[in-house]
Formats: C-alpha cells, structure tokens, sequence
C-alpha cells in the first residue's frame, strides 16, 4: 500500500492483511474529520493493492473508538491534512465498495460513530472487556447514520431498544444481538483475529471480490430481480481464472494457487 503521510492512523500490511489502528488513545481514537479522511485513504488504498486480501480495523491503547470527537464537532476542530475524500457518510458506505473483507477488532469501548464501524465490518470480534453503546439520545442527539449499517446486524426491536435507552451493552451481549460475531477473552483476541484473517486470506481474491459486490447489491433488491441478477453474477465467476484453478484443484487433489484473476 501507499505510504500516506497519516497522523491519526497506523497502518501496518504483512501476510496479505492491512491492518489500520485508529491512533488517538487520548481521546479513546475519538474520530474528527482528520481521521475520517484518513481512513477513506486507507480504505481506498487497501483496495488498489493486490497483495491486500483482508483489512483489520482496530483501536489503539485500550479503546476501539469512542465515537464522534464532540470537541471537534462543536469547534469545527481539526481539518483533513490530505485532500479531502469525503466525510463518514462516505466512509460508511466505502465498506460495502472495498470488494474485502473486513474485520473490526474491537480491543475497548465502541460507541456511536465507533459502532458504526463495527457494523458497517463484514465480521466483528471483540474482547470480553469491550463495552458497545449508541449514548447519542443522553446529549439530545440520535445516532442517524450508523441507523442504516445497525438495521442490517440486528432485529428492528433490540436496535430500537439501544438506541432510545442509550445503555451500555457487554460484548456478550453484543454477541447475543449480533453486533458483533463472537467475544473472546481479552488475552485470545489476537489470536482470534490472526485465525480468521488466515482463514480469509486463503481463499480466492476474485471470488471474494464479486462475492462480496453481489452481497451488497443484492441487499436491496426485491426478491424476483435479486434472484436472476445473481444468476448473471454465478456465470460471470465461473468465467475467472480462479474459478476455474479452484474447479482444476479439486479434481487433481491440491490446494489452488489463486492469481486473483
């Protein structure tokens, strides 16, 4: 990946993982309009690199991210020092383009905008020590945005229940609603995390690429245009070279060596 001159990320790529630390532990990596940008950069950047198969989105110090930095939103605080991308709306929705996988490793507190990135991850796993909330309804404010990302992880009912209560949730609890995939204790969260990442890594870029494009595309179609769109998308991977790699390796009895073709 590019090197970009970052101030409020870390972003380390070995073993086909890009892994991206939001780096303000003294404000519990609380995002303004910097990091936001910087992570569009990021994002973007792990996109365009062909040795990136998986990207890791975590916290520095002992939180995930504590939401919007509201000192910034009251004084306009910090701007973007790269050019401007866009803002989090556009981060939201960078997650559905980035064609992969994407893993929140949720180390501490992930609250408001935070949690909308939890969410808006393709997987989610979290310490036993991390603590989930939605507290905007406590500052006269509601969290709008991160609704649409929340609304397509949990049932209609619990996710109205956090966001007018505003109470915090347990990472076990959070499992429960389906915030996040599982939580492990706070020394196994690495290893977790190296587990699954290896595990995505290992398979097919192109099939991981147009998989996860359909996914996303088809989540907002009706049923009977879902169905026969996805059939275009069926024969259009089997027309890929690691389709058929894939296809050759299973009769031949050996692992595939995918080109990302």
């Amino acid at each position: 990946m590019e090197s970009r001159p970052y101030e409020q990320l870390e972003v380390v790529v070995a073993d086909h993982v890009a892994r991206v630390t939001l780096n303000r532990p003294d404000r519990k990596n609380a995002m303004g309009p910097q990091m936001v940008n910087e992570l569009l950069y990021a994002l973007d950047d792990a996109k365009e690199d062909a040795e990136v198969r998986a990207v890791v989105i975590t916290g520095a110090g002992k939180a995930f991210c504590a939401g919007g930095d509201l000192k910034q939103m009251s004084s306009g605080g910090d701007g973007p020092k790269l050019e401007p991308r866009g803002d989090y709306s556009d981060l939201l929705l960078r997650f559905t383009t980035l064609g992969k996988p994407t893993v929140a490793r949720v180390n501490g507190v992930a609250m408001g905008g935070g949690l909308g990135l939890v969410a808006a991850c393709d997987f989610a796993i979290a310490a036993e020590g991390a603590v989930f909330a939605t507290p905007e309804i406590k500052r006269g404010l509601f969290p709008m945005m991160i609704m649409a990302v929340l609304m397509r992880v949990m049932s209609k009912r619990r996710l109205l229940e956090m966001m007018l209560l505003g109470d915090k949730l347990s990472a076990a609890q959070a499992a429960e609603l389906e915030l996040i995939n599982r939580a492990v204790p706070d020394e196994a969260l690495d290893a977790e995390v190296d587990a699954l990442t290896a595990k995505l890594t290992a398979q097919s870029p192109t099939a991981m690429r147009m998989g996860l494009a359909a996914y996303h595309h088809q989540a907002d179609l009706a049923l009977a245009e879902a169905v026969p769109w996805l059939q275009t998308q069926l024969f259009a991977v089997l027309g890929t070279e690691d389709a058929r790699e894939g296809l050759t390796a299973f009769l031949q009895k050996r692992e595939p060596q995918w080109t990302g073709r």
